[in-house]
């Protein structure tokens, strides 16, 4: 019988661990303008599920397994180290946010630098980063206006456009979650966060490509439908779209989100005698 590679037996138990990592950010976060492509983008996001949101960290530091790196990112060739350290030094060197304020009768543009620090060595597993503190904010203490994401769906997506377009629908969806059962919004209101609507002009900007594709049937094809179904494929949402005109040109594009049903897994109570008890009253 053949014996695992004890390589494939790590990543398996790495992305065992992953899956049950949250990723959580402010809202102005996700609707800012990520300034970096895909590899820098899902290193930010692993990195914030590294923070205990309960317990943050007073120096902004988390320490990231290269081994659960790898598995994120489902790299094990021979090259691995090499282009770990290109990502780095891309995502230092290219990577930032641009996050848009209200200030006084107009808007303020902040641009920071996520993960200035990065320390690491070729013979030991650990990888030391350090947030800017001015990212902090938007990471940590978030009382109200914060999306909660998986981890393991972000690592299934591998575009760009498909990882800033899901946070948003998480952002999104999460609020139609909310108040479907709290309450506190108008029915119609409730369904827009299921069926949100976002103008060309803003989805340009959020996906960084007002000066890109531009002809709408490439904007289209790269930022929308291709994305949208790497999204269905891969992650906990189901994602439609429609175009609505103004004139003759497409103004703005309604997402429809639904939810996947997924089993719900009791065999882990099936030796629970108050789980046994419960279902032979339920069957009575």
């Amino acid at each position: 019988m053949a014996i695992i590679p004890e390589l494939k037996t790590r990543q398996v138990q790495s992305l065992n661990e992953l899956s049950k990592r949250k990723v959580v950010e402010h809202n102005s976060l996700i609707t800012s303008i990520a300034k970096m492509d895909k590899t820098p983008l899902k290193m930010f996001e692993l990195a914030v599920s590294l923070i205990d949101t309960e317990n943050p960290p007073e120096d902004h530091t988390v320490y990231l397994s290269k081994r659960e790196m790898f598995a994120f990112f489902n790299v094990d060739d021979s090259n691995k180290h090499s282009r770990f350290k290109e990502a780095i030094e891309k995502m230092q060197k290219q990577a930032f946010f641009q996050i848009k304020k209200e200030h006084g009768r107009g808007f303020k543009f902040v641009s920071i630098v996520p993960i200035p620090y990065v320390e690491w060595t070729d013979y030991n597993d650990e990888v030391k980063i350090e947030f800017h503190r001015e990212i902090m904010p938007y990471l940590i203490n978030l009382k109200n206006n914060f999306t909660q994401h998986a981890l393991s769906d972000i690592a299934e997506l591998n575009s760009k456009y498909a990882i800033i377009l899901y946070r948003w629908l998480s952002m999104n969806y999460n609020q139609y979650d909310h108040y479907s059962v709290k309450g506190g919004r108008r029915e119609k209101q409730v369904e827009s966060y299921r069926n949100p609507t976002m103008s060309i002009q803003d989805l340009r900007q959020m996906t960084d490509t007002v000066d890109e594709y531009k002809r709408f049937y490439n904007f289209e094809k790269w930022v929308l439908k291709e994305p949208l179904s790497e999204i269905t494929n891969h992650t906990t949402f189901n994602v439609t779209y429609e175009k609505i005109k103004k004139g003759r040109s497409i103004d703005s594009i309604v997402f429809h989100i639904t939810k996947k049903q997924v089993a719900d897994d009791s065999s882990y109570k099936l030796d629970d005698p108050a789980y046994i008890d419960d279902k032979i009253r339920q069957e009575e």
